[in-house]
């Protein structure tokens, strides 16, 4: 009876590690597994969608051109809806995968959060969350922004309008952590200026009655209107207001997203102005829209371009660089490895710069307006 109990277990260890041995071998030679939660239905549906969309064009370009050393990129794409509890349940799904070498393009701060504690856990990449938020900046061992800062943003717009001479700002905020940092970046900026706000607003989430604070904004006559809000919020925000006869500058961060933003004002957005945190989708002249243009048309079958989708694009092929730098065959631990020595990368008109001790890719920034095409641009 023993000795077929140790003939059991023996088999059993033998069974184990040749599945082991087998696993290695497909990961090894199979695809390169990105993992992904994105808001791929409910209310942020389109901004999920170009999140994808954008980093699927990238790959699908890389791997149409024989992948990387033969191997082919994939990239898993769980739908969170916009809800941070999934955003959390998808990670840990997609850690199970010892396959899974990084994590890519959360679709905001807020379903970013919940994934780092299990990032740190895993040890592993967690690539171009779609934010700018100030605490997602703080320098975090498994952690890469790529793009700039809200703080970037808004410094951006009040150092534009200051020096044309305007004095007189408003805010529009959410009443939450995020909101009330970008809140205090407006301060701290205006401060250096020798100035204040002249109104603050600031609104629930879910908010959808915003007359009172569109009154009391309108009382204090600003002449630049600052939404670091939503787009519906923003969106709701400028037509009542245009409706009561204000005449300010409005301006948005990119956090509302164009194509979003710009499809809810319609009409009443003309004239509103947005920050932007990659160049033009329409500038063909610089070789990274030019390249995201042809990739797009390629995977979509249509002409149908965003500054999110572009944003995306060049953040994919900033990781596809760090692959390539992780080794013939890259894990976890050699990807972050990569990354963090990867020094000064330009994609073709977009510079992203990682080191060891900054995970902070970039610090671009643009103003766009909103044209009679209701396109954002420069």
């Amino acid at each position: 009876m023993k000795l077929c109990q140790s003939l059991a277990v023996a088999l059993c260890a033998g069974l184990l590690a040749a599945s082991a041995t087998a696993q290695a071998q497909t990961q090894a030679g199979g695809a390169i597994v990105i993992g992904q939660s994105a808001p791929l239905s409910g209310s942020n549906k389109d901004l999920g969608e170009d999140i994808r969309n954008g980093a699927l064009a990238y790959f699908k370009k890389v791997n149409d051109a024989g992948g990387i050393n033969g191997r082919k990129i994939e990239l898993v794409s769980l739908d969170d809806a916009n809800d941070t509890k999934r955003s959390e349940a998808n990670t840990r799904k997609l850690l199970e995968d010892p396959g899974v070498i990084a994590l890519f393009g959360y679709g905001s701060a807020t379903l970013s959060t919940p994934a780092l504690p299990l990032v740190a856990q895993a040890g592993i990449t967690f690539f171009a969350p779609f934010t700018g938020a100030e605490p997602m900046r703080k320098f975090n061992r498994y952690v890469f922004n790529h793009r700039a800062s809200y703080g970037d943003e808004l410094e951006k717009i009040i150092e534009h309008y200051t020096t044309i001479g305007v004095k007189r700002f408003a805010v529009l905020h959410h009443k939450d952590a995020i909101g009330n940092e970008n809140l205090a970046v407006v301060e701290r900026a205006l401060k250096a200026r020798g100035l204040t706000p002249v109104a603050i607003a600031s609104f629930e989430r879910t908010q959808t009655d915003l007359s009172k604070e569109v009154a009391a904004v309108a009382k204090a006559a600003p002449d630049v209107v600052i939404a670091t809000t939503l787009y519906k919020t923003t969106a709701e925000f400028v037509k009542l207001s245009l409706k009561a006869g204000l005449t300010a500058q409005f301006v948005s961060t990119s956090f509302a997203g164009s194509t979003a933003l710009a499809q809810t004002l319609g009409k009443d957005g003309l004239g509103v102005v947005m920050t932007q945190i990659v160049p033009s989708v329409a500038r063909t002249t610089t070789p990274i829209v030019r390249e995201y243009q042809q990739a797009s048309d390629k995977l979509l079958g249509k002409k149908d371009y965003s500054y999110t989708s572009l944003e995306s694009f060049i953040a994919a092929k900033v990781l596809v660089e760090g692959i390539r730098h992780a080794g013939r065959d890259p894990t976890r631990e050699s990807l972050l490895k990569a990354l963090d020595n990867l020094g000064t990368v330009d994609v073709g008109g977009y510079v992203v710069t990682f080191s060891p001790t900054d995970h902070n890719g970039s610090n671009y920034v643009s103003l766009t307006i909103l044209g009679h095409d209701l396109k954002f641009r420069d």
